[in-house]
């Protein structure tokens, strides 16, 4: 009976065992902390202009897309093969923010395009950070704030300029 357990205790460390190291702890929180702070901010600024897509969509869809990557990293498939993965992390994402477009009644009556551009993007943001490319994701976040926040007001000023 003793080795029943023992083999059952083997297989259950052997189950948990994918980190292997401190390093490697650490490489994998920084990144999915990186991934999540990043998309929340992202997420705060939709949620703030009273949008549906806010904080908690924007950091899962960015941990979600963080950890798509970092699995077959530590599982050492080679780029060829992440690349596929990549590709359908961005296919499922289209999916998704498709999802949060809705049409109205005539071509020019659309709704939730910067929405799925911004859930589309908040992936894009969580893919880099999954690949250790914390510095882009960063400066991509910065970029996508500053569209946020500062092309609805030039938009306006030349509409009223236009005028």
């Amino acid at each position: 009976m003793g080795t029943v357990w023992q083999q059952i205790s083997n297989t259950f460390v052997a189950e948990f065992s994918d980190l292997k190291d401190v390093s490697e702890i650490t490489t994998l929180v920084i990144r999915l902390l990186m991934a999540a702070l990043l998309g929340g901010v992202l997420g705060f600024e939709r949620e703030h202009r009273g949008k549906a897509a806010g904080v908690k969509t924007h950091m899962l869809v960015a941990i979600g897309s963080a950890l798509f990557v970092l699995i077959p990293q530590q599982a050492g498939l080679s780029e060829s093969e992440l690349s596929r993965v990549v590709q359908g992390v961005i296919a499922g994402i289209g999916f998704l923010g498709a999802g949060a477009i809705l049409k109205g009644h005539n071509e020019k009556d659309l709704k939730g395009l910067t929405t799925a551009a911004g859930i589309w993007l908040t992936a894009a943001i969580g893919v880099a950070a999954g690949l250790g490319r914390e510095s882009s994701a960063i400066l991509c976040t910065v970029i996508a704030l500053l569209i946020l926040l500062a092309m609805p007001k030039i938009v306006d000023q030349l509409e009223v300029s236009e005028k």
